[in-house]
């Protein structure tokens, strides 16, 4: 009986110790396990270089960049030998569409981006790198769901949403590291990347560089390999109309 009595009481403080774990908590467990609140806030830019591959002829690259100072991104598909530039920069949103064949002397029509589109851009400045960066200003609300299983692993759900985006945001319960990103756009579209494994850049901060991604919007479950260098030196040509 006192062997039992001592387990109830171990048991229900590990469950009071869970329950009293917030949504900050798991996100900030996240921010210490890829490098800490230090790096994160001392960063001003960034370059990413992504590939989507699924052996399909819609496999793209993708190479985006960023500079906080002024809110200027400029992000570049690559598919079929063809490059899609989209940027924001300011009050501004241009969309750069080839003309004839991909050459190294393309040329370009510009065309405006819609406000929605770029509004959108304005909300992936932060969130492709880290998906409740700022979330609190930007008027998001997290919640923990709660300890699921999730491939054998046990991690904490957090639901962040705001703005007409949803994310569940699943977390190792043992390292604090993201293993699913599921986002629900406003459109309907879910789009879910599953981590599978994460590379530490020069700069400090650990990042996940190889992943799945699948969508509502296209049955596909494409591999994801990522590359990101932190505080990159990045021209200003490079987020020109």
């Amino acid at each position: 009986m006192k062997k039992t009595m001592i387990s109830l009481v171990v048991f229900a403080i590990s469950v009071s110790g869970a329950l009293a774990q917030t949504a900050q908590d798991v996100l900030n467990k996240y921010i210490d396990a890829t490098g800490g609140k230090a790096l994160w806030d001392g960063v001003n830019t960034y370059s990413m270089k992504q590939s989507y591959k699924s052996g399909a002829a819609s496999d793209y690259d993708m190479e985006v960049k960023v500079a906080f100072a002024d809110g200027s991104m400029s992000k570049s598909k690559t598919i079929l030998k063809r490059t899609f530039i989209y940027g924001i920069k300011g009050n501004e949103g241009w969309l750069k569409v080839p003309l004839g064949s991909g050459d190294k002397n393309t040329q370009y029509e510009t065309k405006d981006l819609s406000a929605k589109e770029q509004e959108n851009m304005r909300r992936e400045l932060r969130e492709l790198v880290l998906p409740f960066w700022d979330y609190q200003k930007k008027g998001y609300i997290a919640t923990l769901v709660g300890s699921e299983t999730l491939n054998g692993k046990k991690v904490n759900h957090v639901e962040l949403s705001g703005k007409g985006v949803k994310y569940n945001l699943y977390f190792d319960e043992n390292t604090g590291l993201l293993n699913r990103r599921k986002l629900t756009l406003a459109s309907g579209e879910v789009i879910t990347e599953d981590y599978i494994s994460y590379t530490t850049s020069p700069y400090g901060i650990k990042y996940p560089s190889e992943s799945t991604y699948t969508s509502t919007a296209d049955k596909r479950t494409v591999k994801v390999t990522t590359s990101i260098v932190f505080n990159d030196n990045i021209s200003a040509a490079a987020f020109a109309r």
